[in-house]
């Protein structure tokens, strides 16, 4: 399962609330590193996205090239 942009910055704002109400210094702590890598899972997220809708793209125009080819001829 990949996980989404959407879900991991849910999950760093879960995080980063947890870390704000925490008493406990290591609580707080946890809490931040672990807002910290869903943060970064995010960023990863978000730039799989974008390459494989650049793919995508790249790939209907090439079809949409072969196809204006093939009816020229």
């Amino acid at each position: 399962m990949s996980i989404t942009f959407e879900h991991a910055t849910e999950r760093a704002e879960a995080a980063a609330r947890e870390a704000e109400g925490a008493k406990l210094d290591n609580v707080r702590d946890r809490a931040l590193r672990s807002e910290a890598a869903w943060r970064k899972m995010a960023d990863q997220a978000l730039k799989t996205e974008e390459a494989r809708r650049k793919r995508e793209d790249d790939a209907r125009r090439a079809r949409e090239e072969r196809e204006e080819i093939a009816g020229a001829a």
